[in-house]
């Protein structure tokens, strides 16, 4: 039974540490197959007053917010087609690429170019899976487009897979993989 013990300066609040226990729990699961329910965390914490590096006292770093929910939000912004809402979810340097080699470096003009394959579109997901990338956390989102063409008639059932790098919280790089294109030839 695998045990992990972390200690923690304190100050980080309950859903942070909760997140902590989860991706170690995870941890362990990717190297030692051991089911997840005799896997134990156990977090301790210590004053920043009794934490002491160099010689000095610390302060506890900042918690990263949850990747999922950031890209959740994106996404549902993207949807709703709000993209001021949706900029700030985006680092300054955002690239985005999808199936044919299509890029883009701003919003504006991934939203023209959509424009032309279809008039509205939603995503059902099936899951998100985290990992961590070279620099900062790695998304992957997967599950079925559906919408309308430009012509007015509806489409359902479309695979999609993303693929998020984000960084400092920020959305640095979206790879996109879809059916989409099979569907309009057909």
């Amino acid at each position: 039974m695998p045990v992990v013990r972390v200690l923690l300066i304190e100050g980080y609040g309950a859903e942070v540490r909760r997140r902590l226990g989860r991706v170690l729990t995870d941890a362990v699961r990717l190297v030692i197959d051991a089911p997840k329910d005799v896997i134990i965390v156990a977090t301790e914490e210590v004053k920043p007053d009794n934490y002491m590096r160099g010689g000095l006292t610390k302060q506890p770093g900042a918690a990263v917010a949850d990747p999922v929910e950031i890209v959740r939000s994106f996404l549902s912004a993207m949807e709703n087609r709000d993209l001021a809402r949706a900029r700030h979810f985006l680092s300054d340097d955002m690239e985005m690429s999808f199936p044919g080699g299509v890029r883009f470096e701003n919003l504006n003009e991934m939203v023209a170019w959509s424009r032309t394959r279809y008039s509205t579109i939603t995503k059902t997901f099936e899951g998100f899976d985290v990992c961590m990338g070279e620099n900062g956390p790695v998304v992957f989102c997967r599950g079925f487009l559906s919408g309308g063409w430009v012509d007015g008639q509806a489409f359902s059932g479309i695979r999609f897979v993303d693929r998020f790098e984000l960084s400092h919280n920020l959305i640095c790089r979206q790879s996109v993989w879809n059916d989409l294109s099979e569907c309009l030839r057909g």
